[in-house]
């Protein structure tokens, strides 16, 4: 009994003390190389998908599947209604997930097979007219993005858990984005050859081959992700919240509410630059054997750029440094509309200087969606990671189909035409499309980036606030545990008495 009381007293006196200490030894210990590492695997593979979309998608549409600038524009938007629902429903249904592997990571293997037969079907051109084309160009386009959703999602929601601490959060996103600003490097690059290659003159057969090695690799890629991360962080004990609940969560975070606009802008910027690259150089630079480089550099840069947050933010807050960057894209991508169509270095140079400015955006973007994850369990006692991260990936998506429908309808109210020398006011518009309009929507960011009410300041507090809460809770488990044990002794003993005065009866 003496052993019982000195550990009820430790629990009671000193055992909160104890779970902070074991909580900061390991918050100190940070993240192994190895998880790190193993996390970027997961967006390298993600971007052998999102990176063709952003770069190749659109031209194949046109150039090479054989619809018009319109309808693939038109597409591009419908199909994001579709997104409006799935995201936040794989949300849910990833925050409702219990296995022993965690909630997020078993979507990583499960979303494999889909997602393989998914780019295969959206690359493949049927022998069929041109209305069946659409109808197979709409139905294949919306099983891959459900199949993307199925596994970036519960992806994108592992970062929310793996770590609580908001820089270690910042350091591995960076090391997510340099892996996807690397493998978007190699899908820039390489995929414009591997076609030719892999169609040997036939290039919708050569799309139709590159995206089952893009796949394949992927598989592997997704696999060690799920192999080389472990998820830390957990909601309330026996927390119950209704979809609704999550959804009406989610309309009263401001710091999400702001994230989630900026992020549409910001899309918007980025995916008018990376589609338009291709018509750039191809129909107003006249030079479509550079779309592969070009897009390279960029990738390279935004890599450098997303590799330099971690200690870009240990100096500059992140709101601040956002909008610091963000003026600097509107800046550059206003100066690009003034460079001549011969002046190829000036091109690179300013790609370049745009993608190292554009590199740390998207560390910073998504380390602060996990910031709002803590701040909507702060303000409600609720978490719900994955509900958070993918109506994140809804706005990318939303500002991504928005710029492709602008580039279509846009095109084609000017007279673009596939395959053919286009027109004085067509390349203008690919011009203005490349330059001067992305520069009006990054330039839109700044202002919005201020609303965002989470500084580092405020951040502290709130995850200071949180710690405690959840090592109270931790400490009442402690003590009831403790309370039981001392229950269960004091019954066994009072048996173990019983018994001795029945048998002292029996033998007096």
């Amino acid at each position: 009994m003496q052993s019982l009381n000195v550990s009820v007293t430790f629990s009671n006196c000193g055992g909160l003390k104890m779970i902070k200490k074991i909580k900061q030894h390991q918050q100190n210990l940070g993240l192994s190389l190895g998880e790190k590492v193993g996390y970027a695997c997961g967006d390298v593979a993600s971007n052998f998908y999102w990176r063709v979309f952003d770069v190749f998608l659109f031209i194949f549409y046109t150039d090479v599947f054989g619809l018009s600038a319109a309808a693939v524009g038109t597409m591009m938007l419908v199909t994001r209604l579709i997104d409006a629902f799935s995201d936040p429903l794989m949300g849910a249904i990833a925050d409702r997930t219990k296995t022993k592997f965690g909630k997020f990571r078993p979507y990583l293997l499960w979303g494999i097979i889909p997602m393989v037969a998914a780019g295969v079907l959206t690359f493949t051109v049927p022998d069929v007219s041109d209305g069946n084309k659409l109808i197979w160009a709409y139905g294949t386009y919306i099983f891959m993005m459900l199949a993307y959703t199925f596994i970036n999602v519960p992806y994108g929601a592992l970062l929310g858990v793996v770590t609580s601490d908001t820089q270690q959060r910042t350091t591995l996103t960076s090391f997510r984005f340099i892996g996807a600003f690397s493998g978007g490097s190699i899908v820039a690059y390489m995929t414009p050859e591997l076609v030719a290659y892999l169609g040997q003159g036939n290039e919708a057969l050569g799309w139709q081959y590159t995206m089952l090695v893009y796949g394949l690799i992927a598989a592997v890629l997704f696999t060690i992700t799920f192999l080389s991360t472990t998820e830390r962080v957990s909601p309330p004990a026996n927390q119950k919240t209704p979809v609704m609940q999550d959804l009406k969560d989610l309309t009263q975070n401001k710091p999400w509410k702001v994230l989630f606009v900026l992020a549409l802008i910001i899309m918007m910027t980025i995916s008018l630059r990376g589609s338009t690259g291709t018509f750039y150089f191809k129909y107003y630079v006249e030079r479509p054997d550079l779309i592969g480089s070009f897009a390279m550099v960029y990738m390279i840069a935004l890599a450098i750029g997303a590799a330099s947050t971690p200690l870009l933010t240990k100096f500059v807050d992140k709101r601040r440094l956002l909008m610091i960057l963000m003026t600097l894209v509107a800046a550059l991508s206003l100066v690009f509309y003034f460079v001549p169509k011969d002046n190829i270095t000036l091109m690179f140079a300013l790609q370049i200087m745009i993608g190292l400015a554009l590199g740390p955006k998207s560390p910073l973007v998504f380390s602060m969606y996990a910031d709002t994850a803590d701040f909507s369990q702060w303000r409600t006692g609720r978490r719900a990671t994955a509900m958070i991260f993918s109506a994140a990936a809804f706005a990318q998506k939303l500002g991504g189909a928005l710029a492709g429908a602008m580039i279509g309808w846009t095109l084609a109210s000017l007279g673009y035409i596939a395959n053919q020398v286009q027109t004085g006011t067509s390349q203008e518009g690919i011009v203005l499309l490349m330059t001067v309009v992305p520069a009006i929507f990054a330039a839109i960011a700044v202002p919005l980036i201020y609303f965002y009410p989470l500084d580092d300041e405020k951040l502290k507090k709130l995850q200071t606030e949180l710690q405690t809460q959840q090592d109270i809770e931790q400490q009442k488990a402690v003590q009831q545990s403790t309370a039981q044990q001392k229950i269960a002794q004091q019954e066994k003993q009072n048996v173990s008495g019983g018994q001795a005065d029945s048998t002292g009866a029996v033998n007096v």
